[in-house]
């Protein structure tokens, strides 16, 4: 069977160090809050761009924190209005509604799977307050459109990196282009931890120490609690892991581009839409995403001839029964994408006649 993403096998390309890492913790007798932390936090604001980055435990806790702090230094009020993708992974949706502000769906570009900026001006009401900018399946999402509306109309623009890191957009990472960013390494993200893990990252030191509070029960002073917050912190382990595979990103999404470019050089099928790359530095592939109508027949027929692959995502996020509320509203253009998008196996690690096998069966599927 070709895995859609053999973990293990990702994971074993680093074993020695990730081990010494792991060893280095466990014989320190630290394992919070400590120097494995604060390296990693120094290391990925080197390599993103930025002034601050906040460990977190996790992806959706990242967001949560941005919106949350905004909240508590009256950027934004309970009721205010954040506009997002209608495609998106329903965490960038569940960070909005967990602070008691209102996510605005929007539609995405047909050909890119972004956010349309054409879409996003009608949208915009007097209590919109930012732009939830989501990189999905790896490809940046950022326009200059987007960038001026946001100055146009004094909104906040926060990116949810969770699947972009190391994505470049004119020479900039994303998670440095708006006002803050979340990020995820659940241990499937293109920086990946053996374990929950995410940060924000930010120039803004008043959001970054406001952020490092609220996940850190609401305290910033040992025992002296300024907010209501949570535990949310990125442990010691998972930090020292990160700092070893981070050295190593850049040349792991050179090898998923390297996939990616076979396959839309190669697969050559009229029921299957290939994903439209105009700049392949601002994509670093993720997922690769294609389209057909046939899609749960073209996963049956690559499963019966052992090949994995995973659907991003089944059930968009608007006909959730969470948000019962919204199940009667349509989102056309995001239910296609959703009816018809099915991702097949890349990663670091795949095997050049794995993905030979691939293409040769979708270019032979009909």
């Amino acid at each position: 069977m070709i895995k859609f993403l053999d973990l293990k096998k990702v994971t074993e390309s680093h074993l020695a160090e990730i081990s010494e890492a792991v060893s280095r913790v466990v014989s320190s007798g630290w394992y919070l809050q400590g120097e494995e932390n604060r390296r990693f936090e120094d290391s990925y604001s080197n390599y993103i761009g930025v002034k601050y980055t906040v460990g977190c435990a996790n992806g959706l806790d990242a967001l949560i924190w941005i919106f949350r702090a905004y909240v508590e230094l009256g950027v934004m009020n309970v009721g205010d209005e954040v506009i997002v993708p209608a495609n998106t992974y329903i965490a960038s949706i569940l960070s909005i509604t967990e602070n008691g502000l209102i996510p605005v769906l929007v539609e995405p570009n047909i050909d890119t799977y972004q956010l349309d900026e054409k879409c996003i001006e009608q949208a915009i009401t007097n209590k919109t307050r930012a732009i939830l900018l989501v990189h999905l399946y790896g490809q940046c999402a950022y326009t200059p459109g987007i960038g001026e509306i946001c100055k146009k109309h004094n909104l906040k623009l926060v990116e949810d990196n969770a699947q972009a890191h190391g994505c470049l957009f004119q020479g900039r990472k994303t998670g440095s282009i708006g006002d803050a960013a979340g990020h995820s390494f659940y241990p499937g993200k293109n920086l990946g931890a053996l374990g929950d893990a995410g940060a924000i990252t930010t120039n803004d030191s008043q959001l970054a120490d406001t952020v490092r509070s609220l996940a850190n029960y609401g305290s910033s002073r040992k025992y002296v609690f300024k907010y209501t917050g949570r535990n949310s912190r990125l442990d010691e382990i998972q930090a020292a892991v990160l700092n070893v595979k981070l050295q190593y990103l850049d040349q792991d999404i050179e090898k998923r581009r390297s996939v990616a470019r076979f396959y839309t050089g190669n697969i050559v099928n009229n029921k299957v839409i290939l994903p439209m790359i105009s700049d392949w530095n601002a994509h670093v592939f993720h997922l690769f995403p294609v389209r057909t109508v046939l899609r749960d027949e073209l996963q049956r027929y690559l499963y019966g001839n052992g090949v994995e692959t995973i659907i991003h995502y089944p059930i968009p996020p608007h006909k959730q029964e969470c948000y019962a509320e919204w199940n009667s509203r349509s989102f056309p253009i995001t239910e296609q994408i959703h009816a018809e998008e099915l991702s097949l196996p890349i990663s670091p690690v795949i095997e050049p006649e794995e993905v030979r096998r691939v293409v040769e069966l979708i270019n032979n599927w009909h």
